[in-house]
């Protein structure tokens, strides 16, 4: 290992919580240990007892928090739970070290096996959104529907201004971006991301902004924080690599679960035309578009994502002979629906396959 590469750090040598993480009102925050993990998982009690279960995945250098917005949205209709992928938010690194795709996705399908929560309505955003197809693609029975926001799927050019994560992920490279920006606020970082991951970053409350800038302050004090971000972007990048049965496209069209894709017409991280890929590579699959959102639309839009998960919901449940109730957002002013297009019990080895 190069002397500039940062280490695997294992979930025993972690250091003591350095803060406590926010968790919003109305929301609970658990430890679950499983084999090899540990995952912080929040969670939003549902409006009644009987809801049917679902799992949100953040993305890179995201955590759980990144849904609560949604969350709060949908409790009526699911019993939402979001987990910090191992390293993340409140949830200490892989005993293996592996960040990988299939690492994360390995993570995401031992913790629902465990839980018996499964089949899920499964969401997912940026590397989330990776891990999520590969879970549904190789454990169908886990997954009742699935919803991608702006999924990290295999672009052949990619955006400029998403190189700068890519590069992330080479050797030495996450340790020189440490001292380059030693001096660098909190303040100064978080808006950089915000600028980066929203269509418009005004849409950023002053209170929302300085709970980003409190979280970011508690996570920079973690031994672990850069080599999760380093080794994730890393594995997300082999992930783009892998051919045949194993890459990502491939997968996605194995995928059985009605699918709703989400695209930000401003996203600066995953470009959108890649969605009309994605709508013909997803079986089951109904395409939202958002002109105005970044590569974050759940955090942004809020409520235009739960309306277009609640008509999936409706289909769904039409087909299962249910019904659901497809409540428009209270709030006026948020951009409208645009509908362009509309083996059980294994787990994965370290290329995505069935074992």
């Amino acid at each position: 290992m190069s002397s500039t590469e940062l280490p695997s750090v294992s979930a025993t040598s972690v250091l003591p919580r350095v803060a406590l993480v926010r968790v919003e009102e109305g929301e609970r925050l658990r430890s679950v240990g499983l084999p090899g993990i540990t995952l912080s998982i929040r969670s939003r009690p549902p409006a009644r007892e009987g809801l049917p279960p679902a799992l949100f995945v953040h993305g890179l250098g995201g955590s759980s928090q990144n849904w609560s917005a949604l969350m709060a949205q949908l409790d009526d209709i699911v019993d939402g739970e979001a987990v910090d992928l191992p390293g993340f938010g409140d949830s200490p690194p892989p005993d293996d070290g592996d960040y990988s795709v299939t690492g994360h996705a390995r993570a995401v399908i031992r913790y629902l096996d465990a839980a018996g929560r499964g089949p899920v309505h499964l969401f997912g955003n940026s590397l989330g959104g990776a891990v999520a197809t590969r879970v549904s693609a190789v454990r169908p029975d886990l997954v009742r529907t699935l919803t991608l926001v702006s999924p990290a799927l295999p672009e052949l050019r990619v955006q400029r201004t998403a190189v700068p994560t890519a590069l992330l992920g080479l050797p030495g490279v996450a340790a020189l971006f440490t001292r380059i920006t030693r001096q660098w606020t909190a303040e100064q970082r978080v808006r950089g991301v915000t600028g980066l991951c929203y269509g418009d970053p005004g849409r950023v409350t002053s209170e929302a902004f300085q709970h980003a800038v409190e979280e970011l302050e508690r996570r920079l004090r973690l031994p672990y924080f850069w080599d999760a971000m380093a080794r994730s972007a890393r594995g997300l990048v082999n992930a783009y690599t892998l051919g045949g049965q194993h890459g990502l496209w491939r997968q996605a069209e194995r995928v059985l679960a009605p699918t709703l894709l989400i695209y930000g017409g401003r996203d600066l991280l995953v470009g959108y035309r890649m969605s009309q890929k994605a709508a013909r590579s997803f079986r089951d699959s109904r395409l939202l578009s958002l002109p105005d959102a970044g590569h974050v639309a759940m955090m942004e839009y809020p409520e235009t994502v739960a309306v277009a998960f609640r008509e999936l919901l409706c289909d769904v449940r039409e087909l299962d002979g249910e019904s659901v109730s497809a409540r428009r957002p209270e709030e006026p002013g948020g951009p409208g629906l645009a509908d362009v297009d509309v083996e059980v019990g294994t787990d994965l080895d370290d290329t995505g396959a069935r074992s």
